[in-house]
């Protein structure tokens, strides 16, 4: 797998409230369900600063280890300060690991109690996808993959342009990046039936960002972004785009507007 990360610790650091209040607590009690007793080892996929690990460890028992994977050095070197805790207020060990995801081999999850990624899914192509799945296949050990984008976005008030931003949007994020074709939206399906092809069950909840005027920095970053991929693929609407992100703004500054944005969380366990 080859992953190219195009995100910062200062965007991750943004998000990680919204991402905290939009993770599945079910699926998480099912994980702690579902590892074997004893010392815990969590393989963190694409970890970034480790925000999974800091909130998930506290609803897993221990002992823990977090061995954190990512690409970039300078995004886990970005870590915050203090440990996780585990279930029992004990911190956990944590190691990390610099590679891109094409050189983690199937072995180096060995002796794993748990795999998770958060916010990957749809930023890797169909290949990639398969590959984590034989990687969870080989380790025989439940996958929690967390805060998959579906591309479902509902703001309120609704604008005209809504829509046909957000096809536009969801077809960026299908786009081929180089030599790969991403994911985007589909990426939930696709790896829901690539763990039905090994005979794994899989369950997936709902995990909506729901933004409003306490979120002011994060929703608009967001809304930029958004906006601008969509743009990005559809050059005709930059004038309208402008004009719809200036109304937006002002809906924002005034408090008058607030987004539902979907994700998805799954998990995945041997049967």
């Amino acid at each position: 797998m080859s992953i190219i990360s195009t995100v910062t610790a200062d965007w991750l650091g943004l998000r990680q409230g919204a991402d905290d209040a939009a993770r599945s607590e079910a699926l998480a009690a099912q994980a702690a369900h579902l590892i074997a007793p004893g010392p815990v080892v969590i393989h963190d996929l694409g970890s970034g600063t480790g925000a999974m690990m800091r909130w998930l460890a506290p609803r897993l028992p221990g002992p823990q280890h977090w061995v954190l994977h990512d690409g970039d050095h300078e995004i886990l070197a970005r870590r915050p300060p203090g440990a996780a805790t585990d279930a029992s207020g004990r911190p956990v060990l944590v190691t990390t690991s610099v590679e891109p995801l094409a050189e983690l081999a199937e072995h180096s999850l060995g002796g794993a109690s748990l795999i998770t990624a958060s916010a990957l899914l749809d930023v890797i192509t169909l290949e990639e996808a398969a590959a984590i799945v034989a990687a969870c296949q080989h380790a025989g050990v439940p996958a929690l993959l967390s805060l998959t984008v579906t591309g479902d976005v509902a703001l309120d008030p609704p604008d005209a342009l809504d829509e046909t931003l957000r096809a536009a949007f969801n077809d960026h994020q299908r786009r081929a990046a180089g030599d790969r074709r991403l994911l985007g939206p589909d990426a939930v399906a696709v790896i829901g039936a690539l763990f039905d092809t090994i005979g794994w069950r899989v369950r997936t909840e709902r995990t909506p960002w729901r933004l409003g005027p306490d979120d002011e920095a994060l929703f608009a970053t967001w809304l930029t972004g958004w906006a601008g991929a969509a743009e990005e693929l559809l050059p005709d609407l930059a004038a309208e785009t402008a004009d719809y992100l200036g109304r937006r703004r002002a809906q924002l500054a005034a408090g008058a507007l607030r987004a539902e944005i979907q994700h998805e969380d799954v998990i995945a366990w041997p049967r």
